[in-house]
């Protein structure tokens, strides 16, 4: 039996940026992080006593005789990507899934990293985004970017470079103290509303033209100011708040599916108590809003939403481990 365990991240700047249809041309970065909230998956192989050879269980249940019979694409692709046979496997979440903070592509990264455990092989943190990336965005064929599959399988504060010749991570270099007080100066709600990340950002990709373009190059500019307010020790830490603002607003115009009149109205609610910027994460259309909020100022924000569920979270290093591993003797069916 394996089970993994993959963070969650939560993207400030370059969102977008990170679409190979514009970083080969363009490039692109991201500046992100990934926080205590992580999907388990537990993988085994299916014990030789069922009328069925697979055993899926997410937000469904599925029990196939065949890969072709997999509902799930992901599942389905990846498990004939690596030759998996006759498993169960089980998935779970701390928060729910299409809700801006990669999950579809933590989940990916996770389930790789158990199969590849389950063959008794070591997979790498490089090798798990690639592979991660090739199935969701060429195998399954899901729009999308890369840099959720890549923070996923590294974990930490980063930022993540692409170009025509790949991507490269790198860690923001920033002290600890510097660490916690950003840390305890972000706040994230939820918003109830759920959304497929792949159908977003496809109604996002109809979208273009040159007021887009300017856009996401603006947007790719303020990952290098972020980035040196952040390890700038001298530097004024709210001007990450009144940034993230900014890109907000660049990313409202870059499709027409980023927000709706009841995101906008609870950004404007949480920017009216007192938060100095904040962003919805992920595609758009719902999921998580982060705040950046000034300590004095987090109570007067977490009561003008306090209609919504607040997220208490602190940043994590780890990226996607195997946290159970015992193997096991597999001889396939007849």
């Amino acid at each position: 039996m394996i089970i993994t365990k993959t963070p969650f991240r939560m993207s400030f700047f370059g969102g977008g940026t990170d679409m190979e249809s514009f970083f080969r041309e363009y490039g692109g970065a991201v500046l992100s992080t990934t926080f205590d909230k992580y999907c388990y998956v537990n993988v085994r192989h299916l014990p030789p006593f069922f009328s069925y050879a697979t055993e899926l269980s997410y937000a469904k249940t599925e029990r196939v005789n065949s890969l072709e019979e997999i509902e799930h694409p992901a599942i389905r692709n990846a498990m004939k990507m690596l030759d998996m046979h006759h498993i169960r496997l089980t998935y779970e979440a701390d928060l729910p899934a299409r809700s801006g903070l990669g999950t579809s592509s933590s989940f990916a990264v996770g389930m790789l990293n158990a199969f590849y455990a389950l063959k008794g092989q070591y997979a790498s943190k490089e090798k798990l985004a690639k592979e991660a990336i090739y199935l969701e965005r060429v195998l399954c064929a899901e729009a999308g970017g890369w840099q959720d599959q890549i923070a996923a399988a590294f974990g930490g504060f980063n930022r993540i470079d692409f170009s025509a010749d790949g991507y490269e991570v790198r860690p923001v270099l920033l002290s600890p103290e510097r660490k916690r007080r950003l840390n305890g100066r972000l706040m994230m709600f939820f918003t109830g509303f759920t959304r497929f990340s792949a159908e977003i950002q496809q109604l996002n990709n109809s979208r273009n033209g040159a007021d887009k373009l300017a856009r996401l190059q603006e947007m790719l500019a303020l990952v290098d100011e972020a980035e040196a307010i952040l390890t700038d020790e001298q530097a004024d830490l709210n001007e990450f708040g009144r940034l993230l603002d900014h890109t907000w607003k660049l990313k409202r115009g870059t499709g027409a599916a980023v927000s709706t009149d009841c995101i906008d109205a609870l950004y404007a609610r949480g920017i009216a108590a007192g938060a100095l910027g904040g962003k919805l994460l992920g595609a758009g259309g719902g999921g998580f809003l982060v705040f950046y909020v000034q300590p004095e100022r987090q109570d007067s924000v977490r009561w003008a939403m306090r209609d919504l569920m607040h997220i208490p979270f602190e940043f994590e290093n780890g990226g996607t481990r195997v946290i159970h591993y015992s193997p096991e003797t597999y001889e396939p069916k007849n």
